[in-house]
């Protein structure tokens, strides 16, 4: 996937774009960890982003940019589909890889903390 695929993945969009992503994901987010688990090995890093996402304390910005990739994750049909296992997250594994770069100094301990116990409860 390219960089300008995931560049307009990625643009913040209007703020009813930003109302839809985020209640598309609230309702799709735990749905498709479960399903895509054990195909993103850093599942621990995408839910610390769910969290910072949903953090009122991260700045807008970096709420915007997360919010978008972790839109893109839940879509089931996307660049490539999810239901192509294993190859229908390799598309929401760029597009959640390149979100993480540009945002992780803004994922505290405390959204990792709370990632570990979601994550241990859905063993």
């Amino acid at each position: 996937m390219d960089k300008v695929k995931i560049g307009e993945i990625l643009a913040p969009g209007s703020e009813k774009t930003q109302r839809r992503r985020e209640k598309r994901v609230r309702a799709l987010f735990w749905k498709t960890v479960r399903k895509a688990a054990r195909y993103i090995p850093f599942m621990e890093d995408v839910v610390a982003a769910y969290y910072c996402a949903l953090d009122p304390h991260t700045p807008r910005r970096v709420r915007v940019t997360l919010m978008a990739a972790l839109a893109y994750f839940v879509l089931p049909l996307d660049f490539i589909p999810d239901f192509l296992l294993p190859f229908g997250f390799t598309d929401d594994i760029a597009v959640l890889m390149t979100a993480l770069r540009a945002v992780r100094s803004h994922i505290t301990p405390a959204h990792r903390e709370a990632a570990r116990k979601a994550l241990a409860k859905l063993d």
